[in-house]
């Protein structure tokens, strides 16, 4: 069956939101990044390097999982690079059979060094802890190894998803 969505996760830092939109560039589907639906609110105590809560998450969940809706009702497919860090998580975005998850898996000190390289992001590498923390892997997603280039990353995925 082919996805309607397919949902790039990980820790920040992993490159979701650089494969995610090259992925959907290549598929012709629309990219969207889920960092886009934060409140302000969120923003600022992620800034702070104060963790999210989940109940800091609930209406940002809730925003996401409209976003898929809308695209499963209207047969537009997409992309979305999110963290979708627990099970239950995934649970709230996977709003049909057709939504497909990727993993983007890699070490703690593989994502620090990545993180302290980025520029311009609201995220500080001091949060990585809590996100290796907060992380449940999944079990039903294609799982990628983060060392390989991102044109790698993408056939990776796509022979897993079957594309």
């Amino acid at each position: 069956m082919k996805p309607q969505a397919i949902i790039v996760m990980g820790v920040s830092g992993c490159g979701k939101s650089t494969i995610g939109a090259k992925l959907a560039d290549e598929l012709g589907w629309e990219f969207f990044d889920a960092d886009d639906f934060h409140p302000a609110a969120n923003r600022e105590k992620m800034a702070q390097g104060i963790p999210l809560t989940d109940a800091d998450r609930t209406d940002w969940l809730a925003a996401l999982q409209h976003l898929l809706r809308t695209h499963a009702e209207d047969g537009t497919p997409c992309v979305l690079a999110c963290s979708a860090l627990k099970q239950r998580y995934r649970d709230t975005l996977a709003v049909n059979e057709k939504v497909r998850f990727v993993y983007l898996r890699g070490s703690f000190d593989q994502i620090e060094t990545r993180m302290k390289r980025r520029k311009d992001h609201y995220m500080p590498v001091e949060l990585l802890k809590s996100q290796f923390e907060a992380l449940e892997e999944p079990r039903d997603a294609v799982i990628v190894d983060i060392s390989h280039a991102p044109e790698e990353i993408i056939q990776i995925i796509r022979k897993g998803i079957a594309l």
